[in-house]
């Protein structure tokens, strides 16, 4: 079955870039975005709005079966590739760096990420908020620690690195990291109430965008552009619970501004911190 799947995702793939040879007068149809924490939140209307503007899209999750929201955007925008990897895995990841060998992807966006304790949340239940208090200090819990660490930092360079050649490959070379205020050093949102705190996810986010720094620096040469996003206080499922809170947003709203702003930046533009309309951030 494993085998039989991979061959029709392989024909799939064929089949989009023997399309997007014979459409050299509308070339934007051939553009493709790779999105990773696709299936819910941030993740899924990055997916959603991309497979609108009829672009390949390729989206991926970390489940041991493709979750309905996926298959069913699959269902309805047969440009939609559904593809299953563990971004703190080396091994997934080459794996998936393997089986998109020959794809240019325009658009990496690197959106999985891990805010707080879901381990007591059922697998398919995106309104499960999680457990936010194991990162207030006095309450740390360091093994969750180690898991937002991991898919935070570690997985968004191990993706944008496995992938690079595939963004190198392309006509738009861009890569959007997805962070958050919570990363900035220099901005006043500590917060208060419950959540104040957050210690592990906001130190993640804050070493998210030191190392995209970075890695736009290193690929500049290559003509590839690297962005940081604030998405806002964006009201996804996970934090349904907010939502009689004054100035949430909604995901469709931060989204929709955030693809206007990548379809806009330049190399000039690599190494920022930028809100989800494009203005610069403090970090």
């Amino acid at each position: 079955m494993g085998e039989l799947r991979r061959r029709k995702a392989l024909g799939a793939a064929v089949l989009i870039l023997a399309a997007c040879a014979g459409l050299q007068a509308r070339p934007a149809l051939c553009e493709t975005v790779l999105i990773t924490g696709a299936n819910s939140g941030i993740g899924l209307e990055f997916s959603r709005q991309y497979a609108a503007k009829d672009w390949t899209v390729i989206v991926t999750h970390r489940r041991a079966q493709p979750p309905k929201t996926l298959t069913d955007l699959a269902a309805h925008y047969p440009k939609v590739r559904v593809e299953s990897v563990d971004v703190t895995s080396l091994e997934q990841v080459t794996a998936l760096a393997m089986r998109l060998k020959d794809v240019p992807i325009d658009v990496l966006v690197l959106n999985a990420g891990v805010y707080n304790d879901r381990s007591k949340c059922a697998a398919d239940d995106e309104n499960c908020p999680g457990d936010w208090s194991t990162q207030s200090f006095g309450k740390l819990n360091y093994a969750l620690l180690d898991t937002i660490l991991a898919v935070n930092v570690k997985g968004a360079l191990l993706v944008a690195e496995k992938l690079l050649p595939n963004v190198e490959a392309s006509k738009q070379k861009k890569i959007a990291a997805i962070s958050s205020s919570n990363g900035s050093l220099t901005g006043s949102g500590i917060g208060s109430g419950p959540q104040q705190g957050a210690i592990f996810y906001r130190a993640s986010k804050a070493a998210l965008n030191r190392s995209m720094q970075l890695v736009a620096a290193a690929v500049r040469k290559d003509g590839v552009t690297v962005v940081m996003f604030n998405p806002g206080p964006t009201l996804t499922e996970h934090q349904s619970y907010l939502k009689d809170y004054k100035g949430m947003l909604t995901t469709a709203f931060t989204v929709q501004n955030m693809v206007r702003t990548i379809d806009k930046v330049t190399i000039a533009d690599s190494g920022h911190f930028l809100r989800y309309d494009g203005v610069s951030e403090p970090w």
